[in-house]
């Protein structure tokens, strides 16, 4: 069973119980559709500090997690015909992925639940041995 680590956007936190992402989880279903079990390791809330979001990153692998994603909501936004890619809560939402997945050599996913038609979670790997 792969235990995911999750990144929730600051700016959605007080609005957002991560409902659809936990369905999404554990449904495996939409960011979460390339795992066999899943299950949740932690989630943190992304800081705007990079350095500040790679110390959350290797705790939440030192708690045991196999994968790291981010929420869709940080890198897109919500529109009238369903959710769009751009324009997210979060901006340089790669950067981070890359910078999360090289700090822990864990895989980094951008997307949990809601994710835009026909998009495809990108994964980030470390080149500190990340799967």
């Amino acid at each position: 069973m792969t235990q995911i680590g999750v990144f929730r956007c600051q700016e959605n936190a007080q609005k957002c119980p991560l409902t659809n992402c936990f369905k999404s989880l554990r449904g495996k279903v939409q960011g979460f559709a390339g795992y066999d079990e899943a299950e949740l390791a932690g989630v943190f809330t992304l800081s705007d500090r990079a350095e500040e979001n790679l110390a959350l990153a290797k705790i939440l692998k030192s708690k045991g997690a196999e994968a790291i994603h981010i929420v869709t909501c940080a890198f897109c936004q919500k529109g009238q015909d369903g959710w769009q890619l751009g324009n997210g809560f979060r901006s340089q939402v790669d950067e981070t992925a890359r910078s999360i997945a090289e700090a822990t050599g864990l895989p980094c996913v951008k997307g949990t639940a809601h994710l835009p038609e026909g998009y495809e979670p990108e994964v980030f790997k470390g080149s500190t041995g990340a799967p």
